[in-house]
């Protein structure tokens, strides 16, 4: 098992942005026709994750032309020339299929601030500190 293990992480890229379902984002995806290759971006909501290792794919959502648009994008693939997050969307599913069956506008996802993204500063920076007064010298009561 550990040799299948081996392969898998030597075939998962570091080179992709962390995201999650509800954030938009831009897929460069390379294609192939005839003897030439170029890249073809797709925009659009993440709708799901699936798997994980290598198997993790992602379903991403866009409406072109008043027309829905879904399509499964595997997370590793080496077709994929570059994930950009264009927005972080803020959401309470991990899967947001809903969105399907809504209009453009019903289906608008409202922004994650930077305070509500692990692992940055959260809480006011502006907000005073607490200030506890300096002791200089100890001095005794007089009586």
């Amino acid at each position: 098992m550990s040799v299948i293990l081996e392969i898998e992480k030597s075939m998962m890229r570091s080179d992709l942005p962390e995201f999650r379902p509800g954030d938009t984002v831009a897929i460069h995806y390379k294609i192939k026709e005839g003897d030439r290759e170029r890249i073809q971006v797709f925009e659009g909501v993440v709708i799901a994750k699936k798997g994980g290792g290598v198997r993790e794919t992602f379903i991403v959502r866009k409406v072109s032309y008043g027309v829905g648009v879904e399509r499964i994008f595997p997370l590793h693939s080496p077709l994929i020339a570059k994930i950009e997050v264009k927005r972080m969307g803020k959401v309470r599913r991990a899967k947001l299929y809903y969105l399907r069956g809504r209009s453009k506008k019903a289906s608008r996802i409202k922004e994650r601030s930077r305070y509500d993204i692990p692992g940055s500063k959260s809480g006011n920076n502006n907000a005073p500190t607490p200030h506890k007064p300096e002791q200089t010298a100890t001095e005794e009561p007089a009586q």
